[in-house]
């Protein structure tokens, strides 16, 4: 019998909050959110620190675990998912014209906006134009938010991998975290060592993901002489031998496995969701993926 400890989900409230809101209700029901989760705030993971003390299972939500109704890289759409779990929120920094740092996966904007064209070529005030769009193109009121909200809304809630994409300058992103004393709860995913490396110097306390799927990769790590205490080591996105996640282990890194893609959708295709309890079994501590809440849950079921 698999038995897997899990923290306990939590179902605070409707999935369908952010979208059925009206200008006369939604002050009262956002302050009853708000006063229901800090009541369990208790629950959640929410520094790199405590989880270290147990190092229990976690789901990170890629790009913040986009539903239908809730767009990719959204606010909102990180509330839903802490309305029903508690969980890790990858999502995507990108930089605007004028030096913006906001939250974006694509170079344009065609694909998750209502605009068009390179998110580099446009200012932060023309982005706030534009409202997102959810993977199934339907457009909502959501707006494109700055890594600011962000860091602030998830203090208290989350733990984030932030993704920085090409062209952001590392030591931006380093002073937004710093700003928003959200190192303890805020890593940074690289994927080259050197690029570690350099996140390292800007602060020698925050989290880092670093690329670690390899034998190669281990040894690049281990020359770079990065402290392992301070690393999540994130071996791809297919299941990796188990004596891989020992080699890992051995080393006292922390593994991610992004299940994201294939694995997510054999596992649909297979009607088997319980192969993400193998994927924890051998090795994973962090499951990166597209059905973050699906997940929860098996996990959830599997601590009864």
């Amino acid at each position: 019998m698999r038995v897997i400890k899990i923290m306990t989900v939590l179902v605070i409230g409707s999935i369908g909050f952010f979208c059925c809101k009206t200008k006369d209700n939604t002050s009262g029901q956002q302050q009853a959110k708000e006063k229901q989760i800090s009541a369990n705030e208790k629950k959640f993971i929410t520094s790199f620190e405590q989880w270290n003390q147990t190092l229990e299972p976690l789901v990170s939500a890629h790009r913040g675990g986009p539903y239908p109704g809730f767009p990719e890289n959204a606010i909102e759409t990180f509330q839903n998912i802490v309305n029903q779990t508690p969980t890790v929120i990858e999502c995507d920094v990108s930089m605007t014209k004028d030096s913006v740092l906001v939250l974006m996966h694509d170079r344009n904007l065609n694909r998750t906006t209502t605009g068009e064209g390179a998110i580099k070529e446009a200012t932060f005030t023309e982005l706030q134009q534009l409202t997102l769009v959810d993977n199934d193109g339907n457009k909502t009121n959501f707006k494109i938010p700055t890594l600011d909200e962000v860091l602030a809304w998830g203090k208290g809630k989350v733990l984030f991998t932030l993704d920085i994409k090409r062209g952001v300058p590392y030591d931006k992103v380093i002073e937004a975290v710093e700003k928003h004393n959200a190192v303890s709860y805020a890593a940074v995913i690289t994927y080259r060592v050197q690029d570690a490396v350099e996140v390292h110097k800007l602060n020698k306390d925050v989290i880092i993901s670093v690329s670690a799927g390899s034998d190669g990769a281990l040894e690049q790590i281990e020359k770079a002489e990065l402290p392992v205490d301070k690393l999540l080591g994130f071996v791809g996105t297919r299941q990796p031998e188990k004596s891989h996640y020992e080699k890992l282990k051995k080393f006292g890194i922390r593994t991610i496995l992004g299940t994201l893609g294939n694995l997510d959708k054999s596992a649909v295709a297979k009607g088997d969701d319980n192969v993400y309890l193998t994927y924890i079994e051998n090795g994973a501590n962090i499951i990166a993926t597209d059905r973050p809440l699906e997940v929860a849950k098996v996990l959830a079921e599997a601590n009864k």
